[in-house]
Parts: structure tokens; sequence; C-alpha cells
């Protein structure tokens, strides 16, 4: 061991991670890591950026706002119940 060390330039606390990707653990089937392993191997890409990707495309697919999908509103609602109730 050294004598002096030279801490001038240490800093305190914990490490701040970086932004972009968290490590993470995750339990998934057997089989749905040899199929992604397996598409891996073929596409010459890692297992992991695959199931990334076919995260992304989930979410990304997910959030765009369908027309079926607007809220109901209550002039929407009383709209319609004014409809039926006038229909014969």
């Amino acid at each position: 061991m050294r004598d002096d060390y030279d801490f001038s330039k240490g800093r305190r606390g914990a490490v701040i991670p970086s932004p972009g990707k968290t490590r993470i653990t995750i339990m998934l089937d057997d089989d749905v890591i040899a199929h992604f392993r397996a598409q891996a191997e073929a596409q010459g890409a890692g297992y992991q950026t695959l199931i990334n990707a076919l995260l992304r495309k989930a979410l990304s697919g997910a959030t765009k706002a369908k027309p079926e999908d607007k809220p109901l509103t209550v002039a929407t609602l009383r709209r319609v119940l004014r409809e039926e109730l006038q229909a014969p």
C-alpha cells in the first residue's frame, strides 16, 4: 500500500448511472429465450437487442390513439341518449 493517496478528484455519494439503458433481471420462459437466441443468431444481433426492439414496437403501437379509442364525453353521451329516446 502507498503512504499517500490523492483524493482531490474524488466524489462523495453513490455513482450516478448514465441515462439510456438500465440493467434489470427478468424471468422469461426457456422456450422464449431459445426463440430469441435463434433469431438473434440468424440475424447476427444480440437476443437482448431483439427483445428490446420487440418491446419498443409494442409500446409504439400501444400509444397510438385509434379513432374508436376516443374518450366518451358528456356531450356525446347526451346526444346519443337523446337520439335513442326519440327513436320509435
